[in-house]
């Protein structure tokens, strides 16, 4: 069960990183790839937020990954997946009134609910 979870964090920080340091590098050009699968529609978030959102995604996938424990056994990582969590549903609800789909934010909710339950103290 440990080598499964180590997965599912590796899984979990490697998107994150990649979507958090693509919207803080990047945001030119993830505004013209996403306006073009959405046939123009403009994405509604400008560049400040968009890199705030993308620090704060680079902070849970690092929070994810790195194995301290300074509190209480994975308080950190368990707080981490909360907050990638409440971000997914987050992103949820905005690809969803944006009329796309929300699939890869429920997986990735899912995924940090997996890790959240199987690193809870027993």
């Amino acid at each position: 069960m440990n080598t499964l979870l180590w997965i599912t964090q590796i899984i979990l920080a490697g998107v994150f990183l990649f979507t958090g340091f693509s919207k803080v590098f990047a945001y030119g050009h993830v505004v013209q790839v996403v306006e073009a699968r959405s046939k123009g529609v403009p994405i509604g978030m400008s560049q400040g937020p968009a890199v705030l959102l993308g620090l704060v995604e680079i902070a849970g996938a690092t929070g994810v990954l790195v194995p301290v424990d300074l509190w209480p056994p994975h308080v950190l990582l368990r707080m981490s997946c909360a907050g990638l969590a409440l971000l997914m549903v987050a992103a949820g609800i905005y690809h969803i009134r944006r009329q796309a789909s929300a699939a890869p934010n429920v997986s990735l909710f899912l995924l940090a609910v997996f890790v959240i339950v199987g690193r809870w103290p027993r």
